[in-house]
C-alpha cells in the first residue's frame, strides 16, 4: 500500500458545501498545517488537478472525493482521471472516496479502483480524517 512521506494539502470534492466547509474545520484541528482546498463537483476537481500539476506546490496530496454530485460525479471523475490525468500526478495523488451511500457495490467498486486507497462513511468527524491520515501518511496524529 502506497503511503504518502508528507501531507501538503487535501482537496474535498463535494457538492455540499456545508459539507466541505465543516470537513476543513475538522481538518484545521488536527494542526498539521496543511492547505484544504475544495471542489463542487468532479469536473471542478478534475480542472484543479491538471491545473495545479503544472505547480507541483499546489498539487493535493489527498483527494476526498464524494460520489453523489451533479455535473460530474465521483464514478465519472474517477474516468475521466484515469484518462486525463498523467501518471507522473496520479503517483503522487491519493483518493478517499468519501459517500453517504452504504451501497455494498459502491463499496466493492472502491476496492477494485486502483487510484481509491480508501472508503470512509459520511458523516466524518475529526476522528475520522485522523484515521485516514494515519494509515495513509508516514507520521502519526496524536490523540
Amino acid at each position: 500500500m502506497k503511503k504518502l512521506d508528507t501531507l501538503k494539502s487535501i482537496l474535498l470534492v463535494d457538492d455540499d458545501e456545508a459539507s466541505n466547509f465543516l470537513h476543513s474545520i475538522f481538518i484545521n484541528k488536527l494542526d498539521l498545517e496543511i492547505e484544504v482546498n475544495s471542489a463542487i463537483n468532479g469536473q471542478q476537481a478534475l480542472d484543479y488537478i491538471l491545473n495545479k500539476g503544472v505547480d507541483q506546490i499546489a498539487l493535493p496530496c489527498m483527494v476526498m472525493l464524494d460520489l453523489r454530485m451533479p455535473i460530474m460525479d465521483g464514478w465519472e471523475f474517477m474516468r475521466m482521471y484515469e484518462e486525463q490525468v498523467p501518471q507522473s500526478l496520479k503517483d503522487q495523488l491519493m483518493i478517499v472516496l468519501v459517500t453517504i451511500s452504504d451501497n455494498s457495490e459502491d463499496k466493492e467498486r472502491a476496492t477494485n479502483n486502483p487510484h481509491i486507497i480508501d472508503f470512509a462513511q459520511k458523516p466524518l468527524s475529526d476522528s475520522t480524517f485522523k484515521k485516514i491520515i494515519n494509515k495513509h501518511v508516514n507520521f502519526s496524529i496524536d490523540a
